[in-house]
């Protein structure tokens, strides 16, 4: 749980049930703006605003990853990491909990605005999204935020320009002094945390792909391996995602008809997408290094374990595949 706690309150409650999401992220982005120092992070001002270096020409820690992660979900939500072994080798695991999964991982940890200016682009996420409001999701669950500051999640190589900045606190509304842009490249240790920590938020995005009712969800838990990290960015893209894809598992305790259940199952794991198998850093490549023109169906965990609290039953979909983990993080075969 979250430091405010977590909300599974109805979905499509509207303005009057506004829940500051970004107002969550904010008090975690200012645990991480003052303890930058020994985190490993660094603090800029451009044009105005705060600007978090996680990863760019700062190292980024352990400590700053997990903030970021909590940041990134509006703080509705947990997230630890602890060691473990994948092939014989000591290999970290990033889990989340959350009970408000619409919420923590749609509507604030979500990468759905593309960031472009000339020759800068980031995938961006967090609680600024809500703020903005352009994407359908918003529309979809009927909620919109209105707020005097905005946190935002930047996957990105190189600090936001002036440029882009103006852009971000024009876009949410809020004067430039009130904005935190909280940058890591995938190919950093938060940056790899920040998405390896998207297990639960891969799964309740594929269910509101295939028309699962969001609202029955109770509980949500996931898992998935933190990899070695990786030079160049592309490498990383790779690696991380095939945490997800091959080797990240999920809990949902539900309240519905198992018939419900039954009939998304199959098509809930990541391996029910015809690009499954396939390096991701390849599938990517192949799409234009492009997210949004990848097969949605494989963005999805490799293991969906749900269990009916009004039934009692439970059930279990697709796999996490070891081998296919080891050769991307390692190598091996």
């Amino acid at each position: 749980m979250g430091r405010n706690g977590s909300y599974n309150g109805e979905i499509g409650a509207g303005d009057e049930d506004d829940l500051g999401l970004n107002s969550r992220a904010l008090e975690v982005a200012n645990e991480l703006i003052e303890g930058a120092d020994w985190m490993q992070a660094a603090v800029h001002e451009i044009a105005g605003a705060t600007i978090v270096d996680c990863g760019i020409d700062a190292t980024g820690g352990i400590a700053a990853g997990h903030l970021l992660v909590e940041a990134c979900m509006a703080d509705m939500g947990g997230a630890s990491i602890r060691m473990d072994r994948l092939a014989g080798r000591p290999c970290p695991i990033v889990e989340v909990q959350t009970e408000s999964p619409v919420f923590a991982c749609l509507l604030s940890q979500y990468a759905g605005w593309k960031v472009q200016e000339k020759k800068f682009f980031a995938m961006t996420s967090g609680p600024i999204r809500a703020l903005v409001g352009d994407e359908k999701l918003f529309e979809t669950f009927e909620y919109s935020e209105h707020s005097d500051v905005a946190v935002a999640v930047m996957e990105t190589s190189e600090l936001p320009p002036a440029s882009v900045v103006r852009k971000l606190a024009k876009s949410a509304d809020v004067d430039p002094e009130n904005l935190v842009v909280l940058a890591a490249p995938t190919a950093s240790l938060c940056g790899s945390i920040q998405v390896v920590a998207r297990s639960v938020e891969t799964c309740i995005h594929k269910l509101l792909h295939l028309e699962f009712d969001l609202r029955t969800i109770k509980e949500s838990m996931g898992r998935a391996y933190l990899p070695p990290i990786p030079k160049d960015d592309l490498a990383a893209i790779g690696r991380t995602n095939d945490s997800i894809l091959f080797g990240a598992e999920v809990m949902l305790w539900v309240d519905c008809d198992d018939a419900a259940i039954e009939e998304v199952g199959p098509k809930l794991p990541a391996s029910a997408s015809k690009d499954y198998g396939r390096p991701f850093a390849e599938v990517f490549k192949n799409a234009g290094g492009d997210f949004y023109e990848i097969d949605p169906l494989l963005f999805s965990p490799a293991l969906v374990f749900v269990n009916n609290l009004r039934t009692g039953s439970s059930f279990m979909f697709g796999k996490t595949d070891y081998d296919l983990l080891a050769e991307s993080f390692y190598g091996a075969k």
